[in-house]
């Protein structure tokens, strides 16, 4: 079964590309992506690199946005959905200023990241726009920095979440990052439970576009 699409519900949209799939879904408040939390393997990595700038695409919530927001931390993250923006800014408070309503594949950032985390932003992509996103991941961080976060591993039938083998994801972030961690993940949430590996990959000099 579709976790997003599930089997009796009447979701009028049903395209993951579309910015209206994802309103109804918070509006209806069905968001089984929702940690509403931060997970113990993003707080050890923001820990161990307390400089870094951070950038989220397809931040949802935002509860790791508003965790580093909180924590002084120059943080900006965005979403292409309203509705998704404004569940963040609601919770967010005093810090909602640091989420945006954007499309990822035409953004520009207001700085320039030294961490882009990813948490189900891979994984809400449909398949044909895996190369967009290795891409413009590309484009965007400099060298030496970081893509880092929560990937969801494994072929899936359907989607969202779409799960990726690990090979294909090799094969996709290798020509232009270097896989520097790969660790277990121990609290994720049931949509995504025993499918993530955390791992941090550092942006190559070779190959800046």
């Amino acid at each position: 079964m579709d976790p997003l699409n599930p089997a009796g519900a009447d979701f009028a949209t049903r395209d993951p590309n579309s910015p209206a799939f994802w309103d109804e879904r918070f509006e209806r408040g069905f968001m089984p992506w929702d940690q509403a939390g931060v997970q113990a393997a993003f707080q050890a990595f923001a820990t161990r690199h307390p400089e870094a700038t951070v950038l989220i695409p397809g931040c949802g919530s935002a509860w790791e946005a508003l965790w580093l927001a909180r924590q002084g931390r120059c943080v900006q993250a965005i979403d292409f959905s309203p509705a998704a923006v404004a569940t963040a800014r609601s919770q967010l408070g005093a810090h909602a200023d640091v989420v945006d309503q954007a499309d990822f594949f035409t953004w520009q950032p207001p700085f320039t990241p030294g961490w882009m985390y990813e948490r189900a932003f891979l994984c809400a992509l449909p398949k044909d726009r895996r190369a967009d996103y290795a891409q413009r991941m590309a484009e965007l961080l400099p060298a030496d920095t970081l893509l880092a976060g929560f990937f969801f591993l494994g072929a899936t039938p359907k989607g969202p979440p779409f799960g990726i083998e690990r090979a294909e994801l090799d094969a996709l972030l290798n020509p232009h990052f270097e896989l520097l961690e790969d660790e277990p993940v121990s609290d994720s949430i049931p949509v995504f439970a025993g499918r993530e590996r955390w791992l941090t990959w550092r942006r190559r000099a070779s190959t800046r576009t």
